[in-house]
């Protein structure tokens, strides 16, 4: 009778290990299948995106580690993101286009984009200036925000905005629109301004707030690329950032790509080894720079 329990005994455990074996092997399978399921990122901008192709470097990054994310860019040069919903592009060189207001039946091409997939992640990026006017800033970027948001067919896409940074014209500066550009419930011809900039100091200080209130009040994530930019510069100021008063140059555009790496993948772009062909010296000390920011700062 004792031999017949033991008998028993011994394969209900054989059962049980059995058992147990099959669901920690389902379990491993569920979350290579689930690391490895496509996620679809979106960038919406302009120049300041597209410039030295700095998404197609983010997606170099990523296909050493995860190349289930895929990125898609609609950056046009110039282009607002109340232009990306309201004008059709008739003609387009390397260094500018030509567009005309949409119709009714007409949709753009970013409003296509946008429809054309399930988005997980859509960064938007907007002119530095348009941030700093509180007017244009109400009337124009945060409701092109609100109907980019509602075009979406994704419920959990999340946003970003993209933090961009200072530029190079001297100081004491302040930037001006009349309200006939900006909405028609403006006096028209009376100038709306940003603040007084005495400094860069200063101005970082303006982006950085103005670019927070349009995140808090439209629930998105600011990226942090405008202060890595400054603090990039202030301590090493070999690092050319910028190819002209506003536009990235290489090394910035791919010190933003790092940013975004890390920003997607939580992980330590240092790790990667793609270097965008720029001098291997300057892109690893971008890579740290990245790095060391997104650890201390990380996304707000």
């Amino acid at each position: 009778m004792q031999v017949l329990i033991k008998i028993r005994f011994i394969k209900i455990m054989k059962n049980t290990l059995l058992l147990l074996f099959t669901v920690l092997i389902l379990s491993c399978k569920a979350d290579k299948n689930q690391s490895s399921e496509s996620q679809n990122i979106l960038f919406i901008g302009n120049s300041l995106t597209y410039f030295h192709e700095m998404p197609k470097m983010v997606q170099s990054l990523l296909d050493e580690t995860n190349p289930n994310i895929r990125i898609t860019q609609s950056a046009y040069p110039g282009m607002s993101l109340s232009g990306h919903l309201d004008d059709i592009i008739t003609s387009q060189t390397e260094n500018g286009i030509s567009t005309r207001k949409k119709t009714d039946n007409e949709k753009t091409e970013t409003e296509k984009i946008i429809k054309s997939k399930k988005w997980d992640k859509i960064i938007l990026q907007e002119g530095t200036v348009r941030l700093l006017i509180p007017e244009v800033r109400e009337f124009q970027v945060e409701k092109a925000i609100k109907r980019i948001k509602s075009l979406v067919n994704n419920p959990d896409c999340e946003f970003l905005i993209f933090e961009t940074w200072a530029s190079r014209k001297e100081y004491p500066k302040a930037y001006c629109y009349p309200g006939r550009i900006i909405d028609t419930s403006l006096i028209a011809h009376q100038k709306y301004c940003s603040p007084h900039i005495e400094n860069k100091e200063q101005e970082i200080s303006l982006i950085s707030k103005s670019y927070d209130l349009v995140a808090d009040r439209n629930g998105l994530k600011k990226t942090i690329n405008g202060l890595v930019f400054y603090e990039a510069n202030k301590g090493n100021p070999e690092l050319e950032l910028l190819e002209d008063n506003m536009h990235p140059s290489k090394l910035g555009a791919f010190l933003n790509a790092c940013i975004f790496y890390q920003i997607l993948t939580e992980k330590d772009v240092t790790k990667t080894h793609y270097i965008a062909d720029i001098d291997s010296k300057k892109a690893n000390v971008l890579k740290n720079i990245a790095q060391n920011n997104y650890r201390l700062k990380r996304i707000q």
